[in-house]
């Protein structure tokens, strides 16, 4: 059983590999720069983008199944669209699809909407795939540290609805659990699209609370305006994806990403153990902050 990981260095991807591994898989894995793939030493590391037609195709001889993760790049649609194509034409017709939670309704906010629409691309040709819609990572709490620990204060515009915020290694363990299963099934299985979420559906100022729980000092929300959110990005990231993510933060505050009826209790029966917290993930990233 060989699974191809495509976007493997990545948060989820690299916690992917390592769940497969664990797990007796053998794994290949795609990227543009061997040198900074840091995988186990079974691992094979095959070098090349998804615009490079002669490397996929490599990538896809002797695969099972695969797993696809897009960056949100300004090509991000085109490259699913390639990878998919190609994966058929190798006759490898297996995989789990990392989508986001509300593509199909937050179609404004451009990689959501390209999500959407690799999703539809999947249903339609005849795949055997898991469709994973993950909520706002807990992860990315790692680029607001700063701002929390110094300045005393939550930057994200997340809004008063809530986000089920949702931790990279569930995500990643849930990938793995699905490709292995789709990989080993005897026959096709139909299309599946799974939530992912966490225990909790928090607010802009539940998080500051925590904050100021796990700090021992007051941490308050930085508001819903997410034009701070926009410039403070467009500083070191090309100015369409901060704009981007402007859009998604201002879904975020009008909508909220609000878990489904049975979201939380599904995952946590997939995974057969409880759910990684918000709570939990800011106690260690407060105490690895204050060792180092």
């Amino acid at each position: 059983m060989t699974i191809l990981v495509i976007g493997a260095t990545g948060r989820v991807g690299r916690h992917v590999v390592d769940q497969l591994v664990n797990r007796g898989a053998t794994v290949r894995v795609l990227t543009r720069d061997p040198s900074k793939a840091d995988f186990p030493t079974e691992v094979d590391v095959a070098q090349g983008d998804l615009l490079d037609i002669d490397a996929l195709r490599a990538a896809f001889t002797g695969v099972d199944a695969f797993f696809l993760l897009n960056a949100v790049t300004g090509d991000e649609f085109t490259q699913a669209l390639v990878t998919l194509n190609i994966a058929r034409e190798m006759g490898v017709d297996r995989l789990v699809y990392l989508s986001v939670i509300h593509a199909d309704r937050f179609v404004n906010v451009p990689h959501f909407a390209v999500k959407f629409g690799a999703e539809r691309m999947i249903e339609q040709m005849g795949f055997s795939a898991t469709i994973l819609r993950p909520s706002y990572f807990i992860d990315n709490e790692h680029m607001s540290k700063d701002v929390i620990v110094d300045h005393g204060v939550y930057p994200m515009p997340i809004g008063g609805k809530g986000l089920a915020m949702v931790d990279a290694r569930d995500i990643a363990e849930v990938a793995a659990i699905e490709l292995i299963r789709r990989a080993q099934a005897p026959g096709m299985l139909p299309v599946e699209t799974l939530n992912l979420v966490g225990p909790d559906t928090l607010t802009g100022s539940d998080v500051a609370a925590i904050w100021s729980d796990v700090l021992g000092r007051p941490i308050v929300y930085g508001g819903d305006d997410p034009s701070a959110f926009e410039r403070n990005l467009a500083s070191f990231m090309p100015k369409w994806t901060a704009y981007d993510m402007r859009l998604m933060a201002e879904r975020f505050v009008s909508d909220g990403m609000i878990p489904e009826a049975g979201d939380v209790e599904r995952v946590t029966r997939l995974l057969g153990r409880p759910l990684r917290s918000y709570r939990d993930f800011a106690s260690a990233l407060a105490a690895s902050t204050a060792t180092a």
